[in-house]
């Protein structure tokens, strides 16, 4: 199973906590005369999905209460069905409070992309894989991008430094894309070349890069492409990709469909707490 560092869970959701909680704290439940009698709750899944998040979920809870007894009654990577329950808590009724929107925030956000990423993947062949991109939240993108992983998804290059990635802006700024790969090619790193058109591709096809990214193509145009690329070059496509279209486009042969919507469009999964 993945893991995540837990220094870097502790410290997202610590964040989380301070935004919410700052400058006067939980001026509703501290209206609460009992507020420190520890009472049982039940995080309750009220749709069909993927989970994913648990440990930023339980972590928001541990923060503001150390009596927190979480247990879960499921793991990340875990389907569910409607109804199901999801965490037992036991904790006093200021802990639970207190944490509960910033716990649901983390679990919902990270199952919702879970969720989608997995809707996608069961549509596609299995030579195909889907992937996210840098198309994710501030300060969030290892969470979304482990969630897509949870879900069935591969990742694309983490950041900037990870890997080449020449797109149509590098090449207007360049503007000798030949010349820009060949300078690419020395560095050593993973080199991807994005394409709009067959004839971009027949430039630059014969230098040895690893792979071929096509842009906003036509399944018709694409099908023409990459029997030019087979055995040559690693290919993917990107653009416009959607629940509806993506099984038409993986049956081309692609081996890869980059989906910037799995992070930045997932909606988010819907949970609730309730005491029990």
């Amino acid at each position: 199973m993945l893991k995540l560092n837990p220094s870097y869970i502790k410290n997202i959701v610590k964040k989380a906590l301070e935004e919410d909680l700052k400058p006067r704290g939980d001026i509703t439940t501290n209206l609460i005369k009992k507020k420190d009698r520890v009472v049982r709750a039940l995080i309750i899944a009220k749709q069909d999905g993927v989970i994913a998040g648990l440990d930023f979920c339980k972590t928001a809870f541990q923060l503001i209460g150390r009596e927190l007894k979480f247990k879960k009654k499921v793991y990340d990577g875990e389907k569910v069905k409607k109804n199901r329950v999801i965490v037992e808590i036991k904790a006093k009724i200021k802990t639970i409070l207190i944490a509960e929107r910033t716990a649901l925030n983390f679990l919902n956000h990270a199952s919702g992309i879970a969720t989608t990423t997995n809707q996608f993947v069961k549509k596609i062949s299995k030579k195909t894989k889907i992937c996210c991109t840098r198309k994710t939240t501030p300060n969030l993108r290892t969470l979304e991008k482990y969630a897509v992983k949870i879900g069935g998804g591969h990742n694309h290059r983490y950041n900037l430094s990870d890997e080449i990635l020449i797109k149509e802006n590098h090449i207007t700024a360049y503007n000798n894309l030949r010349n820009l790969i060949e300078k690419a090619i020395k560095t050593k790193k993973i080199v991807t070349v994005e394409v709009e058109n067959i004839n971009q591709l027949k430039q630059i096809l014969g230098l040895k890069f690893k792979r071929v990214l096509f842009d906003n193509m036509s399944t018709k145009q694409l099908r023409k492409c990459l029997k030019l690329c087979k055995n040559k070059y690693q290919t993917e496509y990107s653009g416009n990709t959607t629940l509806k279209n993506v099984k038409v486009i993986s049956t081309t042969g692609i081996d890869r469909i980059s989906v910037g919507a799995i992070t930045h469009s997932a909606k988010s999964f819907d949970t609730t707490l309730l005491f029990r």
